[in-house]
Protein backbone atom coordinates (compact mmCIF):
# COMPACT_ATOMS: atom_id res chain seq x y z
CA UNK A 1 0.00 0.00 0.00
CA UNK A 2 3.00 2.03 0.78
CA UNK A 3 4.62 1.71 -2.38
CA UNK A 4 1.38 2.69 -3.94
CA UNK A 5 0.71 5.99 -2.52
CA UNK A 6 4.40 6.38 -3.33
CA UNK A 7 4.22 6.06 -7.05
CA UNK A 8 0.48 8.36 -6.63
CA UNK A 9 2.41 11.10 -5.29
CA UNK A 10 5.28 11.06 -7.99
CA UNK A 11 2.33 10.83 -10.40
CA UNK A 12 0.40 14.01 -8.81
CA UNK A 13 3.99 15.41 -8.67
CA UNK A 14 4.47 14.66 -12.54
CA UNK A 15 1.11 15.90 -13.70
CA UNK A 16 1.47 18.85 -11.83
CA UNK A 17 4.87 20.01 -13.47
CA UNK A 18 3.48 19.02 -17.12
CA UNK A 19 0.62 21.31 -16.29
CA UNK A 20 2.53 24.29 -15.22
CA UNK A 21 4.88 23.95 -17.76
CA UNK A 22 2.11 23.81 -20.07
CA UNK A 23 1.49 27.58 -18.43
CA UNK A 24 4.04 29.11 -18.46
CA UNK A 25 5.79 27.77 -21.30
CA UNK A 26 9.51 28.75 -21.06
CA UNK A 27 9.27 31.38 -18.51
CA UNK A 28 11.81 30.13 -15.91
CA UNK A 29 10.48 32.50 -13.14
CA UNK A 30 6.73 33.16 -13.41
CA UNK A 31 6.73 36.11 -11.43
CA UNK A 32 4.19 38.37 -10.57
CA UNK A 33 4.87 40.53 -14.27
CA UNK A 34 4.06 37.16 -16.07
CA UNK A 35 1.26 36.44 -13.70
CA UNK A 36 -0.08 39.68 -14.50
CA UNK A 37 0.00 39.35 -18.57
CA UNK A 38 -1.21 36.04 -18.10
CA UNK A 39 -4.65 37.11 -16.63
CA UNK A 40 -4.47 39.96 -18.92
CA UNK A 41 -4.16 37.93 -21.71
CA UNK A 42 -6.96 35.61 -20.48
CA UNK A 43 -9.59 38.43 -20.78
CA UNK A 44 -8.29 39.85 -24.35
CA UNK A 45 -8.95 36.12 -25.48
CA UNK A 46 -12.26 36.53 -24.13
CA UNK A 47 -13.48 39.78 -25.64
CA UNK A 48 -11.63 38.89 -28.56
CA UNK A 49 -13.48 35.82 -29.46
CA UNK A 50 -16.44 36.72 -32.10
CA UNK A 51 -19.62 35.74 -31.04
CA UNK A 52 -21.05 35.04 -34.16
CA UNK A 53 -17.71 33.44 -36.70
CA UNK A 54 -19.68 32.86 -39.44
CA UNK A 55 -19.85 37.18 -39.92
CA UNK A 56 -16.45 36.83 -40.18
CA UNK A 57 -16.10 34.28 -43.04
CA UNK A 58 -18.74 35.60 -44.88
CA UNK A 59 -16.78 39.07 -44.89
CA UNK A 60 -13.88 37.46 -46.52
CA UNK A 61 -15.70 36.10 -48.60
CA UNK A 62 -17.85 38.89 -49.95
CA UNK A 63 -14.51 40.62 -50.54
CA UNK A 64 -13.30 38.46 -52.83
CA UNK A 65 -15.61 38.46 -54.85
CA UNK A 66 -15.69 42.37 -54.82
CA UNK A 67 -11.77 41.93 -55.93
CA UNK A 68 -13.30 39.98 -59.18
CA UNK A 69 -15.81 42.12 -60.00
CA UNK A 70 -16.69 45.82 -61.80
CA UNK A 71 -13.65 47.91 -61.54
CA UNK A 72 -11.69 45.85 -59.42
CA UNK A 73 -11.61 43.15 -62.14
CA UNK A 74 -8.33 41.44 -61.13
CA UNK A 75 -7.71 39.69 -64.29
CA UNK A 76 -8.58 42.38 -66.46
CA UNK A 77 -6.08 44.51 -64.33
CA UNK A 78 -3.73 41.92 -64.65
CA UNK A 79 -3.91 41.92 -68.45
CA UNK A 80 -3.75 45.81 -68.14
CA UNK A 81 -0.63 45.77 -65.85
CA UNK A 82 -2.27 48.71 -63.81
CA UNK A 83 -1.87 46.20 -60.29
CA UNK A 84 -0.68 42.66 -59.86
CA UNK A 85 -2.41 42.27 -56.89
CA UNK A 86 -4.71 39.03 -56.77
CA UNK A 87 -6.87 39.12 -53.71
CA UNK A 88 -8.50 41.67 -51.34
CA UNK A 89 -5.66 42.00 -48.60
CA UNK A 90 -2.74 42.80 -51.36
CA UNK A 91 -5.78 44.87 -53.19
CA UNK A 92 -5.85 47.25 -50.29
CA UNK A 93 -2.30 48.14 -50.65
CA UNK A 94 -0.46 47.12 -53.43
CA UNK A 95 -1.24 49.31 -55.70
CA UNK A 96 -0.45 52.53 -54.17
CA UNK A 97 3.12 53.91 -55.61
CA UNK A 98 3.56 55.66 -52.20
CA UNK A 99 3.04 52.36 -50.38
CA UNK A 100 6.71 53.10 -48.94
CA UNK A 101 5.56 56.86 -47.67
CA UNK A 102 2.37 55.27 -46.10
CA UNK A 103 3.29 52.07 -44.63
CA UNK A 104 0.64 52.10 -42.06
CA UNK A 105 -1.98 51.91 -44.57
CA UNK A 106 -1.43 47.89 -44.14
CA UNK A 107 -3.16 47.84 -41.26
CA UNK A 108 -6.59 48.75 -42.43
CA UNK A 109 -5.98 45.72 -45.36
CA UNK A 110 -6.38 42.97 -42.20
CA UNK A 111 -9.05 40.04 -42.73
CA UNK A 112 -10.57 37.05 -41.29
CA UNK A 113 -10.42 36.60 -37.46
CA UNK A 114 -7.28 39.14 -37.14
CA UNK A 115 -8.96 41.71 -39.19
CA UNK A 116 -9.14 44.36 -36.41
CA UNK A 117 -5.10 43.76 -35.52
CA UNK A 118 -3.80 47.03 -36.12
CA UNK A 119 0.09 46.26 -34.90
CA UNK A 120 1.83 49.54 -34.47
CA UNK A 121 -0.44 51.72 -36.15
CA UNK A 122 -0.03 55.17 -34.41
CA UNK A 123 2.93 54.69 -33.28
CA UNK A 124 6.70 56.05 -34.36
CA UNK A 125 8.63 54.57 -37.01
CA UNK A 126 11.62 52.22 -35.66
CA UNK A 127 14.40 51.48 -38.15
CA UNK A 128 16.51 48.47 -37.74
CA UNK A 129 19.99 49.54 -38.84
CA UNK A 130 22.23 46.54 -37.30
CA UNK A 131 21.66 42.91 -37.72
CA UNK A 132 23.39 41.38 -34.57
CA UNK A 133 21.88 40.23 -31.72
CA UNK A 134 24.38 39.75 -28.75
CA UNK A 135 23.03 40.44 -25.95
CA UNK A 136 19.54 39.04 -24.56
CA UNK A 137 19.31 41.72 -21.25
CA UNK A 138 20.70 44.83 -22.76
CA UNK A 139 19.78 44.91 -26.66
CA UNK A 140 21.68 47.15 -28.79
CA UNK A 141 19.68 50.60 -30.23
CA UNK A 142 19.12 49.65 -33.63
CA UNK A 143 18.67 46.21 -33.41
CA UNK A 144 15.52 44.14 -34.07
CA UNK A 145 15.42 43.18 -29.98
CA UNK A 146 15.72 46.55 -28.92
CA UNK A 147 12.75 47.42 -30.96
CA UNK A 148 10.10 44.92 -29.57
CA UNK A 149 10.95 44.99 -26.31
CA UNK A 150 9.80 48.99 -26.50
CA UNK A 151 6.71 50.02 -24.30
CA UNK A 152 5.14 52.05 -26.70
CA UNK A 153 3.68 51.26 -30.62
CA UNK A 154 5.86 50.99 -32.82
CA UNK A 155 6.12 50.41 -36.69
CA UNK A 156 9.16 48.55 -37.66
CA UNK A 157 11.13 48.75 -40.70
CA UNK A 158 14.85 47.87 -41.66
CA UNK A 159 17.35 49.59 -43.57
CA UNK A 160 18.81 47.42 -45.84
CA UNK A 161 18.75 44.00 -46.59
CA UNK A 162 19.86 41.53 -43.78
CA UNK A 163 20.06 38.39 -42.17
CA UNK A 164 19.46 38.25 -38.66
CA UNK A 165 20.58 35.12 -36.45
CA UNK A 166 18.81 35.46 -33.04
CA UNK A 167 21.22 33.67 -30.00
CA UNK A 168 17.65 33.59 -28.25
CA UNK A 169 14.03 33.80 -28.84
CA UNK A 170 12.85 36.93 -29.61
CA UNK A 171 10.34 38.10 -27.30
CA UNK A 172 7.81 40.42 -28.54
CA UNK A 173 5.66 43.40 -26.83
CA UNK A 174 1.79 44.35 -28.07
CA UNK A 175 1.10 47.01 -30.31
CA UNK A 176 4.01 46.36 -33.17
CA UNK A 177 4.39 45.73 -36.86
CA UNK A 178 7.55 44.15 -38.21
CA UNK A 179 7.45 45.59 -41.97
CA UNK A 180 10.30 43.90 -43.92
CA UNK A 181 8.24 45.28 -47.46
CA UNK A 182 11.11 46.94 -49.51
CA UNK A 183 14.47 45.08 -48.18
CA UNK A 184 14.55 41.37 -47.70
CA UNK A 185 15.06 39.87 -43.89
CA UNK A 186 15.79 36.58 -42.88
CA UNK A 187 15.19 35.57 -39.64
CA UNK A 188 17.38 32.33 -40.02
CA UNK A 189 19.81 29.92 -38.02
CA UNK A 190 19.09 30.72 -34.87
CA UNK A 191 16.34 31.10 -32.60
CA UNK A 192 12.93 31.84 -33.24
CA UNK A 193 10.03 34.68 -32.62
CA UNK A 194 7.84 34.36 -29.74
CA UNK A 195 4.38 36.14 -29.21
CA UNK A 196 3.40 35.34 -25.04
CA UNK A 197 0.43 37.16 -23.30
CA UNK A 198 0.55 40.44 -25.94
CA UNK A 199 -1.94 41.35 -28.60
CA UNK A 200 -2.12 43.70 -31.73
CA UNK A 201 1.05 42.16 -33.48
CA UNK A 202 1.78 42.17 -37.42
CA UNK A 203 4.71 40.47 -38.58
CA UNK A 204 5.29 41.12 -42.91
CA UNK A 205 7.35 40.40 -45.50
CA UNK A 206 10.04 38.31 -43.72
CA UNK A 207 11.51 35.32 -44.81
CA UNK A 208 12.05 32.60 -41.27
CA UNK A 209 14.10 29.34 -41.93
CA UNK A 210 15.89 27.45 -40.30
CA UNK A 211 15.27 27.85 -37.06
CA UNK A 212 17.01 26.13 -33.75
CA UNK A 213 16.43 25.45 -30.07
CA UNK A 214 17.00 28.04 -28.39
CA UNK A 215 19.36 27.58 -24.75
CA UNK A 216 17.36 29.95 -22.35
CA UNK A 217 18.97 32.17 -20.03
CA UNK A 218 18.49 35.73 -19.26
CA UNK A 219 16.63 37.54 -21.80
CA UNK A 220 14.84 41.00 -22.18
CA UNK A 221 11.24 40.72 -22.61
CA UNK A 222 10.48 44.57 -22.06
CA UNK A 223 12.12 47.66 -21.25
CA UNK A 224 11.22 47.39 -17.82
CA UNK A 225 11.79 43.64 -17.13
CA UNK A 226 13.84 40.29 -17.74
CA UNK A 227 13.87 36.65 -16.46
CA UNK A 228 14.85 33.30 -16.85
CA UNK A 229 13.95 31.40 -19.55
CA UNK A 230 14.40 27.77 -20.66
CA UNK A 231 14.93 26.15 -23.44
CA UNK A 232 12.69 27.25 -26.60
CA UNK A 233 10.93 24.93 -28.78
CA UNK A 234 12.24 25.99 -32.41
CA UNK A 235 8.68 27.08 -33.79
CA UNK A 236 9.59 29.68 -36.44
CA UNK A 237 6.79 31.78 -34.68
CA UNK A 238 4.84 30.75 -31.28
CA UNK A 239 1.71 32.53 -30.58
CA UNK A 240 1.15 31.80 -26.89
CA UNK A 241 -1.84 33.24 -25.33
CA UNK A 242 -1.82 36.21 -27.65
CA UNK A 243 -4.82 37.96 -29.52
CA UNK A 244 -5.11 39.82 -32.83
CA UNK A 245 -2.22 38.56 -34.58
CA UNK A 246 -1.84 38.61 -38.05
CA UNK A 247 0.90 36.91 -39.94
CA UNK A 248 1.51 38.35 -43.77
CA UNK A 249 3.43 37.56 -47.10
CA UNK A 250 5.84 35.51 -44.99
CA UNK A 251 7.93 32.51 -46.60
CA UNK A 252 8.66 29.70 -43.46
CA UNK A 253 11.13 26.60 -43.74
CA UNK A 254 12.96 24.23 -42.09
CA UNK A 255 12.55 24.87 -38.36
CA UNK A 256 13.53 22.65 -35.61
CA UNK A 257 9.50 22.46 -34.79
CA UNK A 258 6.56 23.80 -36.40
CA UNK A 259 6.81 26.79 -38.45
CA UNK A 260 3.18 28.73 -36.88
CA UNK A 261 2.44 27.20 -33.65
CA UNK A 262 -1.01 29.08 -31.93
CA UNK A 263 -1.75 27.48 -28.46
CA UNK A 264 -2.92 28.04 -24.90
CA UNK A 265 -6.08 30.27 -26.17
CA UNK A 266 -4.63 32.29 -28.55
CA UNK A 267 -7.75 33.90 -30.65
CA UNK A 268 -8.32 36.69 -33.32
CA UNK A 269 -5.37 35.56 -35.90
CA UNK A 270 -4.91 36.13 -39.30
CA UNK A 271 -2.49 33.94 -41.44
CA UNK A 272 -2.44 35.12 -44.93
CA UNK A 273 -0.17 35.23 -48.61
CA UNK A 274 2.08 32.99 -47.00
CA UNK A 275 4.69 30.42 -48.82
CA UNK A 276 5.04 27.63 -46.55
CA UNK A 277 7.74 24.55 -48.11
CA UNK A 278 10.00 21.87 -46.56
CA UNK A 279 8.87 20.84 -43.05
CA UNK A 280 7.32 18.24 -41.45
CA UNK A 281 4.82 19.62 -38.94
CA UNK A 282 3.40 23.09 -40.46
CA UNK A 283 1.16 24.46 -37.96
CA UNK A 284 -0.44 23.35 -34.50
CA UNK A 285 -3.81 25.39 -33.83
CA UNK A 286 -4.09 24.48 -30.15
CA UNK A 287 -1.06 22.59 -28.07
CA UNK A 288 -3.47 19.90 -25.95
CA UNK A 289 -6.80 18.07 -25.91
CA UNK A 290 -7.38 19.04 -21.82
CA UNK A 291 -6.53 22.44 -22.62
CA UNK A 292 -10.20 23.10 -22.92
CA UNK A 293 -9.64 27.29 -22.93
CA UNK A 294 -8.75 26.94 -26.53
CA UNK A 295 -12.46 27.06 -27.37
CA UNK A 296 -12.09 30.49 -28.00
CA UNK A 297 -9.54 29.99 -30.47
CA UNK A 298 -10.71 31.59 -33.70
CA UNK A 299 -7.99 31.37 -36.68
CA UNK A 300 -8.49 32.84 -40.23
CA UNK A 301 -5.73 30.71 -43.20
CA UNK A 302 -6.05 32.49 -46.09
CA UNK A 303 -4.44 33.08 -49.76
CA UNK A 304 -1.47 30.77 -48.44
CA UNK A 305 0.63 28.97 -50.81
CA UNK A 306 1.70 25.45 -48.99
CA UNK A 307 4.25 24.47 -51.18
CA UNK A 308 7.79 21.60 -51.56
CA UNK A 309 8.92 19.36 -49.15
CA UNK A 310 5.65 19.43 -46.65
CA UNK A 311 4.15 16.01 -44.51
CA UNK A 312 1.21 17.42 -42.47
CA UNK A 313 -0.23 19.58 -40.07
CA UNK A 314 -1.78 22.65 -42.71
CA UNK A 315 -3.01 23.45 -39.89
CA UNK A 316 -3.76 20.37 -37.14
CA UNK A 317 -6.55 22.04 -35.03
CA UNK A 318 -8.26 21.82 -31.57
CA UNK A 319 -11.32 22.68 -30.39
CA UNK A 320 -11.97 26.45 -31.59
CA UNK A 321 -13.39 27.73 -35.35
CA UNK A 322 -10.85 27.51 -38.27
CA UNK A 323 -11.56 29.37 -41.20
CA UNK A 324 -9.31 27.40 -44.29
CA UNK A 325 -9.89 29.80 -47.33
CA UNK A 326 -8.64 30.07 -51.07
CA UNK A 327 -5.31 28.68 -50.07
CA UNK A 328 -3.33 26.16 -53.12
CA UNK A 329 -2.11 23.22 -51.50
CA UNK A 330 0.01 21.67 -53.76
CA UNK A 331 2.07 19.36 -51.97
CA UNK A 332 1.66 17.31 -48.39
CA UNK A 333 3.24 13.76 -47.84
CA UNK A 334 0.85 12.47 -44.79
CA UNK A 335 -2.38 14.83 -44.77
CA UNK A 336 -3.40 18.89 -45.01
CA UNK A 337 -5.63 19.55 -42.63
CA UNK A 338 -6.30 17.52 -38.96
CA UNK A 339 -7.29 17.81 -35.58
CA UNK A 340 -9.09 16.61 -32.79
CA UNK A 341 -11.63 17.49 -29.56
CA UNK A 342 -14.10 18.88 -32.18
CA UNK A 343 -12.92 21.53 -33.82
CA UNK A 344 -15.01 23.64 -36.34
CA UNK A 345 -13.41 23.41 -39.66
CA UNK A 346 -14.52 25.20 -42.60
CA UNK A 347 -12.70 24.10 -45.89
CA UNK A 348 -13.79 26.72 -48.51
CA UNK A 349 -12.66 27.58 -52.32
CA UNK A 350 -9.17 25.41 -51.60
CA UNK A 351 -6.95 23.64 -54.27
CA UNK A 352 -6.18 19.90 -52.64
CA UNK A 353 -3.39 18.26 -55.37
CA UNK A 354 -2.75 14.79 -53.66
CA UNK A 355 0.62 13.31 -53.48
CA UNK A 356 0.99 10.45 -55.72
CA UNK A 357 1.14 8.19 -52.81
CA UNK A 358 -2.25 6.18 -52.75
CA UNK A 359 -2.49 6.29 -48.60
CA UNK A 360 -1.74 9.84 -48.52
CA UNK A 361 -4.95 11.40 -51.28
CA UNK A 362 -6.94 12.06 -48.32
CA UNK A 363 -7.25 15.87 -47.06
CA UNK A 364 -8.44 15.12 -43.35
CA UNK A 365 -7.17 13.22 -40.72
CA UNK A 366 -8.98 12.45 -37.12
CA UNK A 367 -6.60 11.96 -34.63
CA UNK A 368 -7.32 10.14 -30.62
CA UNK A 369 -10.81 9.38 -31.65
CA UNK A 370 -13.37 6.89 -33.19
CA UNK A 371 -15.47 8.11 -35.73
CA UNK A 372 -17.91 7.50 -33.39
CA UNK A 373 -16.88 10.48 -31.93
CA UNK A 374 -15.78 12.73 -34.64
CA UNK A 375 -19.06 11.77 -36.68
CA UNK A 376 -20.28 14.70 -34.98
CA UNK A 377 -17.57 17.64 -35.32
CA UNK A 378 -18.19 20.02 -37.53
CA UNK A 379 -15.37 19.52 -40.40
CA UNK A 380 -17.39 20.89 -43.98
CA UNK A 381 -15.47 21.27 -47.80
CA UNK A 382 -17.46 23.74 -49.92
CA UNK A 383 -16.36 24.95 -53.26
CA UNK A 384 -12.87 23.10 -53.07
CA UNK A 385 -11.38 21.63 -55.87
CA UNK A 386 -9.71 18.05 -55.68
CA UNK A 387 -7.10 17.13 -57.69
CA UNK A 388 -4.93 14.04 -58.45
CA UNK A 389 -8.03 11.92 -56.13
CA UNK A 390 -8.04 14.11 -53.16
CA UNK A 391 -10.62 13.79 -50.78
CA UNK A 392 -12.19 15.46 -47.98
CA UNK A 393 -14.17 13.72 -45.75
CA UNK A 394 -16.63 15.48 -43.88
CA UNK A 395 -18.48 15.05 -40.65
CA UNK A 396 -21.59 16.66 -38.88
CA UNK A 397 -25.17 16.63 -38.81
CA UNK A 398 -25.93 16.27 -42.74
CA UNK A 399 -29.18 17.85 -42.11
CA UNK A 400 -27.39 21.27 -40.98
CA UNK A 401 -27.65 23.63 -43.97
CA UNK A 402 -24.66 25.84 -43.72
CA UNK A 403 -25.14 27.66 -46.86
CA UNK A 404 -27.63 30.01 -44.27
CA UNK A 405 -24.65 30.60 -42.02
CA UNK A 406 -22.33 31.05 -45.05
CA UNK A 407 -24.89 33.26 -46.92
CA UNK A 408 -21.90 34.35 -49.59
CA UNK A 409 -19.89 31.38 -50.87
CA UNK A 410 -16.09 31.52 -50.79
CA UNK A 411 -14.38 31.63 -54.64
CA UNK A 412 -13.93 28.24 -55.88
CA UNK A 413 -11.08 26.24 -55.92
CA UNK A 414 -9.94 26.77 -59.23
CA UNK A 415 -9.30 30.96 -58.31
CA UNK A 416 -6.71 29.20 -55.91
CA UNK A 417 -3.09 29.20 -57.76
CA UNK A 418 -4.91 33.27 -58.71
CA UNK A 419 -5.40 34.21 -55.37
CA UNK A 420 -2.51 32.69 -53.77
CA UNK A 421 -0.26 33.86 -57.26
CA UNK A 422 1.91 36.20 -54.85
CA UNK A 423 2.22 34.24 -51.54
CA UNK A 424 5.30 34.79 -49.57
CA UNK A 425 7.20 38.17 -49.17
CA UNK A 426 7.13 40.89 -52.34
CA UNK A 427 10.10 42.22 -53.97
CA UNK A 428 8.97 45.54 -53.05
CA UNK A 429 10.69 48.83 -55.00
CA UNK A 430 9.57 52.42 -53.49
CA UNK A 431 7.98 54.61 -55.70
CA UNK A 432 6.10 51.79 -57.87
CA UNK A 433 2.91 49.53 -57.12
CA UNK A 434 4.40 46.99 -54.90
Amino acid sequence: METVNVRLVVLIAFLVIISTTTVTAHIGDFDEVWQKRAADAKNAALRACHPNPEKVTDTLNHEVHKSFEGGNNTRRNLRKGECTATNPIDRCWRCNSNWADNRMRLADCGLGFGQETTGGKGGKIYVVTDPSDNDMVNPKPGTLRHAVIQEEPLWIIFAHNMAIRLNEELIMTSNKTIDARGVNVHIASGAGITVQFVHNIIIHGLHVHDIKVGNGGLIRDSVSHYGFRTRSDGDGISIFGATNIWVDHVSMSKCSDGLIDAIMASTAITISNSHFAHHNEVMLFGASDSHSDDKVMQITVAFNHFGQGLVQRMPRCRWGFFHVVNNDYTHWLMYAVGGSKNPTIISHGNRFIAPPDINSKEVTKREYSPQSVWKDWTWRSQDDLMMNGAYFVESGDPNVDLSNKFVINAKPGKYASILTKFAGPLPCIEGKPC
